[in-house]
């Protein structure tokens, strides 16, 4: 496959577009394609600018770095990056016990534990008052309960999944010099004019000051405008609407110190200490639920980074800000308030004719879960991967499209579901969400079987195909939020000793791993 790609590769690509889309497409073009000669350019303007507020990841991320050969040790100093164990949910729910929970990213070594949790929780689901939080039956669950890096201290300590928080606009800059290390050339100057050829094929850019520019092969990641994908080849935006209310954002940086608030947001998940002195960092998110949406809690090495996701239809932007302002409290006084808006949706063709849309320009749903970062970069390795064995034709054309809209709806479904598990009642924000029924066949299918199927798993393996999360990440959500039947029959001891034996194990794994903190710490005094 490879050895028949030099013949039909393009001798030149232009991405249009930077940030952490544009340079992580770059990248991964230049890393995987440079032995055939193909010469890439990234054109953006610095007056235009990123929006630079994606600032945490799954743990597919540490895949493209690794990909890359880059080392944390290179890149997280640089990008004031900390660790990131799992995503905390507090106020989702109102269900006595679930409050509050944690969805974890989870390994090999969460599968005893996991196994315990999975038997609580079908147990529960028949009616049996067993414990089915997730939070006592992973391993990364108590490394940020205990603020600790997914960082053994030892060669014997076994590795762990997880993800990052970082600065986005550092990560972009970052990736842009990697970038130009591998040959990439930059352009700063701005697309005024796009024109196609006789057969649609998108084939000159007009810019300001470099005039026409040419080339085979166009990547799209000029953001929300799309101006490749969207404005010139027709792609139109397929909204996701009646799934996913959330349309907005404001998003303001608060500093470590006078972070009073802060704490307010993190103990409703966490027991967090000792904030204001730098001594302890948390290794989560925290995606709080407020009375028009959530807010995003992201602890970077240097500051935090919030922001209040909502509905425009409920709440107006000045009043979404005063609400975000009054949660952080003196931390945010003086600090710089960005308000986005997005229409939630996605286009059908991400690879139509020579252009293939990354990023923004493919569509956006939301910021729960961070996955459009992960959606970035899968999007990125599959077109690279159909391209190389396929080059222009239809099938692997179709085959790349399938599987990204398939990636995007499951995503969706999957994001959905926190706002119809939701028991609030504060508002008819939530009230709406909960009482949404345009659900999709997947999602109706396994709410429904987890209330009423006598084995879930059945229900998942039919679905599985359109599915993005995995097993573990549904029982996490439904079990989590509290979704069940009303309890008729007691719980046994054996049901205590599952959670205290999965807990116990937790934590004696957990003793092997560093303090988050310190481990930062020791990260940047190496790479000074």
């Amino acid at each position: 496959m490879q050895g028949g790609f030099k013949a039909k590769a393009p001798r030149k690509i232009i991405i249009v577009g930077g940030g952490t889309s544009g340079w992580m497409t770059a990248n991964l073009m230049a890393h995987q394609w440079r032995q055939y000669g193909i010469g890439i350019t990234l054109i953006e303007s610095a007056r235009i600018g990123t929006i630079g507020v994606g600032e945490g990841s799954t743990p597919f991320l540490k895949a493209f770095f690794d990909t890359l050969g880059i080392a944390e040790q290179t890149w997280m100093p640089a990008c004031n990056a900390s660790y990131k164990c799992g995503i905390s949910f507090p106020d989702w729910s109102t269900v006595p016990g679930h409050h509050s929970y944690f969805h974890p990213f989870y390994c090999h070594l969460d599968n005893p534990q996991t196994r315990q949790f999975f038997a609580n929780c079908d147990d529960r689901r028949s009616g049996i008052d067993a414990p089915a939080l997730p939070d006592d039956y992973f391993i990364s669950s108590v490394l940020a309960q205990q603020q600790q890096a997914p960082i053994g201290q030892n060669d014997d300590a076994q590795p762990l999944d997880y993800g990052y928080h970082f600065d986005a606009e550092l990560l972009g800059q970052f990736l842009k010099q990697h970038a130009l290390g591998l040959g990439v050339e930059h352009i700063d100057d701005t697309v005024t004019k796009v024109h196609q050829d006789s057969e649609g094929n998108i084939a000159i850019l007009e810019t300001n000051e470099h005039g026409p520019l040419r080339a085979d092969f166009f990547v799209d990641c000029s953001g929300f405008s799309g101006i490749l994908i969207q404005q010139t080849l027709g792609e139109k935006l397929i909204s996701s609407r009646e799934h996913l209310f959330n349309d907005s954002a404001v998003a303001i940086q608060t500093p470590f110190k006078d972070s009073d608030a802060k704490s307010d947001i993190e103990n409703q998940a966490q027991n967090h200490q000792n904030q204001q002195n730098q001594q302890k960092i948390p290794s989560h998110t925290v995606s709080k639920a407020l009375k028009h949406g959530w807010v995003w809690h992201i602890p970077l090495n240097n500051r935090f980074g919030n922001g209040y996701v909502y509905s425009a239809d409920y709440i107006n932007k000045d009043e979404a800000e005063q609400e975000l302002r009054a949660l952080l409290g003196e931390s945010a006084v003086g600090q710089k308030a960005l308000h986005l808006h997005w229409q939630p949706g996605r286009i059908s063709q991400h690879w139509k004719n020579n252009c293939v849309a990354i990023g923004l320009s493919q569509g956006f749903l939301e910021p729960l879960e961070a996955p459009m970062l992960f959606l970035t970069q899968r999007s990125i390795e599959n077109f690279i991967k159909d391209f190389t064995e396929g080059g222009f034709s239809n099938r692997h054309r179709q085959r790349f499209n399938d599987q990204i809209n398939n990636i995007i709806d499951g995503t969706r479904d999957y994001l959905q579901a926190h706002y119809k598990l939701n028991s609030r009642t504060d508002s008819q924000y939530w009230i709406d969400n909960r009482e949404n029924k345009k659900l999709s066949e997947p999602l109706n299918a396994l709410l429904d079987g987890w209330l009423n199927a006598t084995h879930f798993d059945q229900v998942l393996g039919k679905y599985e195909d359109q599915l993005s999360y995995l097993k573990t990440s549904w029982y996490c959500l439904i079990a989590g939020k509290g979704y069940f039947n009303p309890a008729d029959k007691p719980a046994q001891p054996s049901h205590q000793q599952r959670q205290q034996q999965a807990l116990s194990a937790s934590q004696k794994t957990a003793a092997d791993y560093f303090d988050h903190y310190r481990y930062l710490q020791q990260l940047h005094a190496n790479h000074s």
